[in-house]
């Protein structure tokens, strides 16, 4: 375009220089059958001249008739009539249309996902008939996807509901309303439904297979629990209920002279209660009805490498302290603790039966005998409370005060494992050990399908690495607040009952209480290798508050950065 303008213009110059010639010169040239004429020469003079006055009236007159369009003609109504989806007059207008439309295209939506979500429903029905016609005992098989699924579905509709109560707020007053838009679709409800991303495993009670414990009266079983510290203890000391259970024998706990004191954090009397039988004796109720003949007659060995009952010295002279006599230490069979092998009820009952009065079996805390019944929720034996070992009522009522004093019905817990644990994980592969900014991305992920607007933080840790720590866990914007139990205060009450009792100041006892607390929480983040953390998921699985989305600290994932060994 830009160079045939060029070229109008060259000729428009030609012909006015010619017109104002007096003595035009024109030289011959040969035609061609593509050339035009010379305008001048087919024009006369005094026409061009009237087309130029032309174009000036038309010039002047055009933009007057414009003016007076402008301001006696309707132009809005002359283009709506032509064209009424076009409504120049108000952008307002328009906005609040399209957010109208908005809302009601959500309705359909909000109604499509129902309909799945009513069809989702009939399916789970006909699946679970057909699946209890088939094995009433089977577990089905799809329960967690369909759980999942149907949690997705709400999600969704609850999103969905949002979004219209966000379009719908600057429409609360107006002449326009959701009236032409779907409001007579109505709001389904959800059924009875509540949308949980972390809903409870169900630990199927029902299912749970079990053993009697029937202890004749005058058979005993002493504990030997050696291995590591309380938490490793208080698992060895269920295993030794089971052992008892299997070999017909009262459990007796052994006295705080050589282990913990165990009468500060568990209720014994409970265990008995439980059973509706005398089964566990403290070694203060055993001495007294021995008197004078505190004899072990038979000291068996679960393990005998690396060295027989896990047992050294220092603790035989600490029994033999205790008034108590016994022979030499026996192993019924070749056992290694490193390498245990799996065993069954009638492996124990074939090598430690006996018809001795007193018989003691150590250090079963690896022992891996009947693992799928000694794991079941509730344990392996028959009784009617939701668990044998557990808190005493005193740390139960004080875990609770705090919960309600700080935590509310909705909190996250988190044991946080680190003093020694970092030459611990590193010797494992992979190592268990998380530098603190991925640890809080991890933490973050599980906060974030919880919702819980708090985090209990059980820890050893320094207050360097628990403040970088707090202040990396933010979630959808917002730091959530990691909560730790304070110092001792006069003025707060919730642990009252510890310092009545003269419980205060207990490390064993406010480790109790921190695995009540988080035992009690509606998610659970634990440390894996630690037995700390196990022995809350045992609590959480025997209480019925286990969690689906229950875990180990980056529970996947292998620590994006670790040190090499010394």
């Amino acid at each position: 375009m830009g160079r045939d303008a060029s070229s109008s213009d060259e000729e428009d110059r030609d012909a006015l220089i010619h017109q104002n010639d007096t003595k035009p010169n024109y030289t011959p040239r040969r035609r061609s059958a593509f050339d035009i004429e010379d305008f001048p020469s087919r024009v006369p003079a005094r026409r061009f001249n009237v087309s130029l006055n032309g174009r000036f009236l038309i010039a002047i007159v055009l933009p007057l008739l414009i003016l007076v369009l402008f301001f006696f003609t309707d132009i809005h109504s002359v283009f709506s009539s032509r064209f009424p989806m076009l409504k120049l007059g108000s952008l307002d207008n328009r906005m609040r249309e399209s957010e109208l439309r908005a809302l009601y295209l959500l309705k359909q939506q909000q109604l499509e996902l129902f309909s799945m979500w009513n069809r989702t429903l009939g399916l789970s029905t006909s699946q679970n008939s057909s699946l209890t016609a088939v094995n009433s005992s089977e577990p089905k098989l799809s329960d967690r996807f369909f759980e999942d699924f149907k949690a997705d579905v709400l999600e969704q509709i609850s999103l969905n509901k949002e979004i219209q109560d966000v379009l719908l707020l600057p429409h609360q007053s107006g002449n326009l309303s959701l009236e032409t838009y779907g409001s007579d679709l109505g709001n389904p409800g959800f059924g009875g439904f509540s949308l949980n991303r972390c809903r409870k495993v169900d630990q199927r009670f029902s299912e749970r297979k079990t053993i009697e414990w029937k202890p004749k009266s005058d058979k005993y079983l002493f504990a030997i629990c050696l291995s590591g510290q309380m938490s490793n203890h208080l698992i060895c000391l269920e295993k030794h209920m089971f052992f008892a259970a299997v070999l017909n024998r009262i459990l007796v706990i052994p006295s705080s002279k050589v282990d913990y004191q165990y009468n500060r954090v568990l209720d014994i009397k409970h265990i008995n209660t439980c059973l509706g039988k005398v089964v566990v004796k403290t070694f203060e109720e055993f001495s007294e009805i021995k008197k004078n003949h505190l004899h072990i007659d038979r000291f068996l060995c679960y393990f005998s490498l690396p060295e027989h009952c896990y047992v050294d010295n220092d603790h035989v002279k600490k029994l033999k302290g205790l008034g108590i006599s016994m022979g030499k230490l026996e192993s019924p069979w070749i056992e290694d603790v490193s390498k245990p092998s799996k065993r069954t009820i009638q492996d124990v009952q074939a090598k430690f039966s006996s018809n001795d009065d007193v018989i003691a079996i150590g250090d079963v805390f690896f022992a891996d005998v009947e693992q799928e019944l000694v794991i079941q929720p509730g344990g392996p034996l028959a009784h009617k409370c939701k668990t044998l070992i557990e808190p005493s009522q005193l740390i139960m009522l004080t875990a609770q005060r705090f919960i309600q004093t700080f935590l509310g019905k909705d909190y996250a817990a988190f044991h946080f494992r680190r003093h020694g644990f970092l030459k611990f994980c590193n010797a494992k592969k992979p190592s268990c050990f998380y530098p603190i900014p991925q640890a809080a991305d991890c933490i973050s992920r599980v906060i974030e399908k919880a919702n819980t607007p708090v985090i209990y933080l059980s820890t050893d840790a320094a207050e360097s690495e628990t403040g970088l720590l707090q202040s990396l866990i933010v979630v959808n914007g917002r730091v959530v607040p990691l909560v730790t139990r304070p110092a001792r205060n006069s003025a707060e009450k919730w642990d009252a009952l510890l310092y009545r009792h003269g419980l205060d100041g207990d490390s064993q006892v406010e480790a109790m209480l921190d695995k009540t607390i988080c035992a009690m929480s509606t998610v659970f983040i634990g440390a894996s290798g630690s037995t700390f953390t196990e022995d809350i998921f045992r609590l959480r699985k025997d209480w019925g508050s286990a969690s689906v989305c229950d875990e180990y600290l980056c529970q996947g994932e292998d620590p994006n950065f670790i040190a090499d060994n010394e």
